[in-house]
């Protein structure tokens, strides 16, 4: 079978190759499936460069969730068992974490439904505790999991702000739902934010990018407001002053969805369900913007890096525009 493998850590463009390799032989409680399609995410350019918390023996194959097909026939949701990730055409996954694809979703968005909006949806009602009427500021909000929070934060009710770069983009938030569109290059987030909120500030905020959008966003937050620390696509890890929270009653909140599947999976699967359920309604889709055939997957990988793609870009083993 064909796989993409990272022989040594770089920039994916660089270090990812496509190969012919063996079929991954299940281990206990593992079940081999087919390859749909390949959701690519930020972790997919951390595991390249060496940079993300779990880090595999290499040689190994990137791509952390899939839509595929089981051999008895059916079409699940997974997070491959590194090292042989889903940028290939076959995986290995852990029988007890498959998950039914939503009906309502193709292959390809099927793929992008998973960690990202699980995400998104944890980070929101589990951490945030978000509640209707709300406002929330999301950062990188035509991104892979920014363009979930976005969704997710109107079928909960709030009044969702959306933090974009560049004028396409800005364009992506606001056909995702965005109450506003904030653009970081052009305009003043702290001083637009307070200007819409009435002084308030945002009662939540998703960030996923850290850096200067945690500093801004701690600078118009609300009375009691919570920020979700999702991840760090800058590169920047932020320093928070503690005593500036005491003084402004915000919460700073921490999200890392991958314990849950360890800590609480019945947690994961419930939202799974109520992500099927939004899916079926129409009040969720995931925003894919390209779908790649397999051979374009390192240079996919690669923009998904380096933050020019908007919403999710997802590789298809056959080519086949599913």
């Amino acid at each position: 079978m064909q796989a993409w493998r990272v022989h040594r850590n770089g920039e994916p463009s660089e270090v990812m190759t496509l190969e012919e390799t063996e079929r991954p032989v299940p281990g206990d409680g593992q079940v081999r499936v087919d390859v749909l399609a390949a959701n690519i995410n930020f972790p997919d350019a951390l595991l390249c460069r060496g940079q993300y918390q779990v880090r595999p023996p290499l040689p190994f194959t990137p791509g952390v969730e899939i839509c595929g097909r089981t051999e008895d026939g059916r079409r699940v949701l997974a997070t491959p068992a590194l090292p042989h990730g889903g940028f290939a055409e076959v995986v290995v996954v852990d029988e007890a974490a498959l998950l039914p694809a939503p009906e309502a979703l193709d292959d390809a968005q099927a793929a992008a439904m998973h960690i990202g909006y699980q995400t998104a949806w944890f980070g929101l009602h589990r951490r945030a505790r978000i509640q209707p009427g709300e406002t929330l500021l999301v950062h990188a909000a035509a991104g892979g999991t920014g363009s979930a929070a976005v969704q997710l934060g109107k079928a909960a009710g709030a009044t969702v702000i959306g933090v974009v770069g560049g004028p396409e983009k800005a364009k992506a938030a606001a056909a995702l739902g965005c109450d506003l569109v904030i653009d970081r290059r052009t305009e003043d987030i702290v001083a637009v934010v307070k200007e819409f909120t009435g002084g308030r500030g945002a009662d939540v905020v998703y960030d996923p990018v850290g850096g200067d959008a945690y500093a801004k966003s701690v600078k118009c937050i609300a009375f009691e407001g919570r920020v979700v620390v999702v991840g760090f696509a800058s590169g920047h890890i932020p320093a928070p002053a503690l005593n500036h929270a005491l003084v402004k009653n915000y919460s700073v909140l921490g999200l890392h969805w991958g314990l849950y599947n360890t800590k609480d999976p019945q947690a994961v699967r419930d939202c799974h369900s109520e992500l099927t359920r939004l899916a079926d309604e129409g009040v969720v889709t995931p925003l894919v913007s390209d779908r790649v055939p397999m051979a374009g997957a390192a240079a996919a990988v690669q923009r998904v890096a380096d933050g020019t793609s908007t919403g999710r870009v997802v590789v298809l083993p056959s080519g086949a525009a599913r």
